[in-house]
């Protein structure tokens, strides 16, 4: 005999693995945080400030 299973509890486990794979997918697509574009951005300003510092006139 086959085993009974409730088909709402099945249902929300389904959509919730797959809103998770969406958004794994999401996440390898789209790539970084704000925090890391922000960091990035901040050390590569930086960068670009300590270059033209050294710079001869």
């Amino acid at each position: 005999m086959a085993e009974i299973i409730n088909l709402r509890t099945a249902r929300k486990a389904r959509d919730r693995d797959r809103t998770r794979a969406q958004g794994d997918e999401n996440a390898a697509k789209f790539g970084r945080t704000k925090a890391e574009k922000d960091l990035e951005k901040a050390r590569a300003e930086k960068a670009r400030r300590d270059l033209d510092g050294h710079e001869r006139e």
